[in-house]
């Protein structure tokens, strides 16, 4: 029964005294430094995706997948890239389709659901070292991705693919969305907007006829952003159908790696629903650790500015050896 009923996160600093600062505040306060090699591929269709290495002699890899509107230089990513390559594994972090400041080529850009891109990141990967061990680590909507990958491709998934964490994952990805409404996290749904808008702009100027921009003035809710936006851009009937086909729950069970996924209890934007505790209980490969506090994509350290997140993610793998 792979639901851990307690965990070691013992909270962040006293000033970060609720969900949403536990969230905000190591976004705007930790600074980390970080020196990666970047390297551009081309896809099967076409398009590119930028990735960022920190390389060594180690025979190991991470690769990490950032959230939404995220990209390598968040915090969370160099954070982690710095602490395993610095524990003698090799880290790739790639940026979704937009994500590294240019423009993708098709018009499909990136969504929770997408796993063609990972899937060809990894066998690039695969290709340019013989690793011997490889895991998949992603924050928020990566963590979703990379369960939805693993769930749907089960034993299809390279041999030297070894586990998946996810952290601050919205595996329901209808419950997420509704949660962005509750007046409390108008913030994050503004930030997210505020983001995503020139983006849409851009592929409207691309794609004339395809993609009507002035819709942007129309959305009220997020749901009408993804059944204007990221619906018909991402190949999906409506919003509903973007949903169903892009919640991981609906898929991770799948998997034969174990999966270790981590939703802090007060996150602001994942409801209860986000955590799919039945399932894991079941699930002899899928461990569900839900802390008390952390926030979204926080988990910060009570001393010395870290993330609980970069240990626990080498915990976990020390155990799987």
């Amino acid at each position: 029964m792979p639901l851990i009923e307690h965990s070691a996160y013992a909270g962040p600093p006293a000033y970060q005294f609720n969900g949403h600062l536990q969230t905000i505040l190591p976004a705007i306060l930790r600074k980390v430094e970080t020196t990666y090699e970047r390297e551009r591929i081309c896809l099967s269709d076409g398009d590119f995706l930028d990735l960022d290495w920190l390389c060594s002699n180690n025979d190991q890899l991470a690769i990490l997948t950032h959230g939404l509107e995220g990209n390598t230089d968040r915090h969370y990513m160099k954070g982690m890239a710095n602490y395993l390559f610095d524990h003698t594994w090799d880290v790739l972090g790639w940026n979704c389709r937009t994500c590294s400041g240019e423009m993708n080529t098709q018009l499909r850009m990136y969504n929770h659901g997408d796993i063609d891109d990972i899937g060809e990141v990894i066998q690039h990967a695969l290709n340019r070292k013989d690793y011997s061990r490889v895991v998949l680590i992603g924050f928020s909507m990566g963590g979703s991705i990379l369960m939805k990958y693993l769930g749907v491709n089960g034993k299809e998934v390279p041999k030297p693919v070894k586990a998946g964490i996810a952290f601050s994952s919205p595996c329901d990805l209808a419950a997420s969305v509704a949660a962005l409404e509750i007046p409390g996290n108008l913030f994050y749904k503004k930030r997210f907007l505020r983001s995503l808008r020139p983006k849409i702009e851009a592929k409207a100027a691309q794609f004339p006829g395809i993609i009507d921009a002035s819709n942007l003035d129309r959305v009220e809710k997020w749901k009408d952003f993804d059944n204007f936006f990221s619906a018909p851009i991402n190949g999906y009937k409506n919003a509903d159908d973007f949903y169903e086909q892009a919640s991981a729950k609906n898929f991770m069970e799948g998997t034969n790696r174990p999966i270790l996924l981590v939703n802090a209890i007060n996150d602001p934007i994942l409801p209860p629903a986000c955590s799919p505790v039945e399932l894991c209980e079941k699930h002899p490969l899928i461990f569900l650790e839900m802390p008390q506090r952390g926030g979204h994509v926080g988990f910060a350290e009570k001393r010395g500015g870290g993330t609980w997140s970069e240990k626990r993610t080498l915990e976990f793998l020390e155990q799987l050896s």
